[in-house]
């Protein structure tokens, strides 16, 4: 199995146990406009990853939240967000507490997906150790474990981080309860002022 097909797998293997793994970003976070590498705006502006850091950075001039492709590491799309020039205390903070959790969720997958590879690795060739085999066939070929014996190691390894699982999720919809709340306060807000201009300028009663 691929990085790619990581998230998919535990996300199935982990439904099927009665838990539940998040492997996107923003499922609470407000619409935005989608720039990516085939973007004319964006082109050479996406540089060779390093493990654990998205090195994906928008361009200076750029007035809107951009989306970046997926993290060779994390397998998630890392979103920088715009700083308005007029931007109040209350929505620099919600900023900072989005980017921060997009950080953090970016790192937690990282970690997550770079012990799965290792052990997964470790697992096939103990297995194949087990069986007299080597990790290549007579062609050079990568030897395989079958479906039944790889889910046996799917098994273990969510039972042995459902405990970290766990405090994610706790820690995810913490932070993301905290950003739908401010993001009405930040809503509120807009729609104060607006209300106060129209009061002010008799052109827009």
């Amino acid at each position: 199995m691929s990085r790619s097909g990581f998230a998919a797998t535990l996300s199935r293997l982990q439904n099927r146990h009665g838990s539940r793994v998040l492997n996107h970003v923003g499922s609470l976070t407000a619409p935005r406009p989608f720039c990516s590498e085939s973007d004319p705006r964006s082109r050479g502006r996406i540089k060779q990853a390093l493990p654990g850091v998205s090195s994906f950075t928008p361009p200076a001039n750029s007035s809107h939240d951009w989306v970046g492709p997926p993290d060779r590491m994390s397998n998630l799309r890392p979103i920088k967000y715009h700083i308005p020039e007029y931007e109040s205390p209350l929505e620099s903070r919600l900023r900072k507490l989005r980017q921060e959790t997009e950080d953090w969720n970016h790192q937690f997958w990282t970690n997550q997906n770079i012990s799965f590879s290792k052990e997964k690795e470790g697992f096939i060739y103990s297995c194949l150790k087990e069986k007299g085999l080597e990790l290549r066939d007579e062609d050079g070929r990568k030897r395989t474990l079958s479906a039944d014996e790889m889910a046996e190691f799917y098994k273990e390894f969510l039972n042995k981080n459902h405990q970290k699982h766990s405090v994610y999720n706790k820690e995810w919809y913490m932070r993301n309860f905290t950003i739908t709340f401010l993001m009405g306060r930040v809503a509120l807000l807009k729609a104060w002022r607006k209300l106060g201009w129209r009061q002010q300028d008799p052109k827009l009663k």
